[in-house]
């Protein structure tokens, strides 16, 4: 198998990477307000956010339904796509670094429909845990996907000790398929609920409102914090495990905590917005071609860079047959599934040749 070299760049290129990706982000956000139904000027937007944070006085002519529309419909939904986007893409690039290949993302690895049908059960049962309420399901949808993720290594060492990137692959796409289809039988015994739980599963971020901004901001916090302290280790052991451990790093323990980081990630951007599948495969592969291989930065930019995306996606899938909005998952997955196949031949190729 070939080796990842950490690729490293000059303070002076990370400064300027990491300014231009924040300031294409607050751009980003400030369309995906600004874009709709009713299109609202970007002037406008700033100056009602602003009043509304900082407490400064708006100008006269900005009506009352602008400032609702802003602040209670399109600014929590851009906020809460950025934060989804950034789950997705750092658990992809979480995963990609640690097993050392560029085609493992939470959809393949069968992690987002382990957290689909936690979450799915919370739908169809209609339950909460006491001691968690308004947190049931994105800790029931973490927990699907962490015990999903481990079927999988599971799996792929009885199949093959080793454990290769094709049996681990293989083994993602088996267990999505079981899966997938523990969730389409919860969907065929549903009654009322059949409409919330499809359009659930395609994918979305519509309506969501702020409760859900603050359910998924927790767990994006923690999730990247303990990513960022294994960030080190990860580059380490994108090496291989051998080579770390000569290093001595605690690959066993610091591969758990990896794991559990990309599964919390994961199993939350699942509970609020659905399945939404390959932004954990494309933005990590893309991040990784600009600003190269070291995971003490690739995280933050690979974050950024999938928070940018599906605010983009979210604007293309509200505006581009207004008043109908399509579900974001159906538009990552046509956009995600002939990068994937690039990804794939190339890295074949690769294989070959070496």
């Amino acid at each position: 198998m070939p080796k990842l070299s950490i690729q490293m760049y000059s303070p002076n290129k990370l400064f300027w990477s990491y300014l231009g990706v924040i300031i294409i982000l607050f751009f980003t956000i400030g369309l995906g307000v600004s874009a709709g139904s009713v299109p609202i000027p970007l002037a406008h937007v700033f100056q009602i956010v602003c009043s509304e944070i900082f407490h400064t006085k708006l100008p006269a002519g900005i009506e009352a339904s602008t400032i609702n529309i802003v602040m209670q419909i399109r600014f929590p939904r851009v906020l809460l796509a950025t934060m989804v986007g950034c789950s997705l893409a750092l658990a992809g690039t979480a995963f990609q670094g640690l097993l050392k290949n560029p085609l493992a993302d939470p959809y393949t690895l069968g992690v987002s429909s382990g957290s689909a049908l936690g979450a799915v059960c919370v739908l169809f049962f209609s339950f909460q845990l006491p001691f968690l309420q308004d947190f049931t399901l994105p800790v029931v949808s973490v927990l699907g996907g962490f015990v999903a993720l481990i079927g999988v290594l599971g799996l792929a060492r009885i199949v093959q000790r080793e454990m290769s990137i094709e049996t681990i692959i293989l083994a993602g796409i088996l267990s999505s398929s079981f899966l997938g289809a523990l969730v389409s039988l919860l969907i065929a015994l549903t009654g009322e609920e059949l409409r919330q739980i499809i359009g659930w599963l395609l994918g979305s971020v519509s309506m969501r409102g702020w409760p859900y901004v603050q359910l998924v901001t927790p767990f994006l916090i923690i999730g990247f914090i303990i990513l960022m302290f294994n960030s080190r280790e990860l580059n380490a052991m994108s090496f291989s495990r051998e080579d770390a451990r000569s290093t001595g790093v605690n690959v066993k323990g610091h591969t758990k905590w990896i794991l559990l980081a990309a599964s919390i990630l994961t199993g939350s951007a699942v509970a609020v917005s659905g399945t939404i599948g390959f932004v954990g495969l494309v933005i990590p592969h893309i991040a990784r071609k600009l600003w190269g291989t070291d995971h003490r930065h690739l995280l933050p930019l690979s974050m950024v860079l999938g928070g940018i995306f599906l605010v983009l996606i979210d604007v293309i899938a509200r505006t581009i047959i207004s008043p109908t909005e399509l579900p974001i998952g159906v538009l990552t997955a046509i956009i995600g599934s002939p990068v994937f196949a690039i990804i794939f031949i190339s890295y074949r190729k690769k294989r070959v040749g070496s």
